[in-house]
């Protein structure tokens, strides 16, 4: 199993990668989850997708078992700057404009972690190892960009496995409804408490 982080700099090192990423986020976000997501070729991508993000890949023999996508809240593309900020702002009619408890945080040190999951192939005896994996690779990717601490949009039970793994995380807002029975949470995670 490997974890390789992702840029629009050294993306042409790793092949078919990105795509394949892309087109697990399909079977997992579009597939699974039936969002209304865009779309093309059976990739999965929106309008965060820029050379501002970068994206954490675990995978195995071409397979991506999990990824995420890592965006500093400074990013500025358009109109859009990152996804929970452009929520809270009304930009976004998928998810609820009051997902935090505060005004969505714009700052060189802070970097919005979206677009996280395993796939459903992992068998449930190699979930934690790479949950795990994705969490090492996503904390010390976001520490060399300059991250102190993450914000993010995860299913509502998450933040007891961030634990688990040694993530600090706290709710930074409600539960909210983000499709078909599912509830998610906005969370902070201080990377100072994940040394290695």
């Amino acid at each position: 199993m490997q974890v390789t982080t992702l840029s629009f700099e050294n993306m042409h090192h790793h092949g078919e990668l990105f795509a394949n990423m892309l087109r697990a986020r399909h079977r997992t976000f579009i597939d699974r989850n039936n969002w209304d997501l865009p779309h093309a070729d059976g990739m999965e991508f929106d309008q965060y997708d820029t050379p501002f993000s970068r994206w954490v890949a675990v995978h195995e023999f071409g397979e991506v078992l999990a990824g995420v996508r890592l965006t500093p809240t400074t990013a500025r593309c358009g109109i859009y700057s990152y996804m929970i900020r452009d929520a809270q702002l009304g930009l976004l009619d998928s998810i609820p404009h009051d997902l935090l408890y505060r005004e969505a945080p714009v700052a060189p040190h802070i970097w919005e972690s979206s677009r996280v999951f395993v796939a459903d192939t992992v068998p449930s005896r190699m979930r934690l190892r790479v949950q795990c994996s994705l969490i090492d690779e996503m904390v010390r990717s976001a520490r060399n960009l300059g991250a102190t601490s993450l914000i993010g949009i995860v299913p509502e039970h998450s933040p007891r496995l961030a634990r688990r793994t040694g993530i600090n995380c706290v709710a930074a807002g409600p539960v909210i409804e983000t499709g078909d029975d599912e509830r998610s949470v906005c969370i902070d995670i201080a990377l100072a408490s994940k040394l290695h």
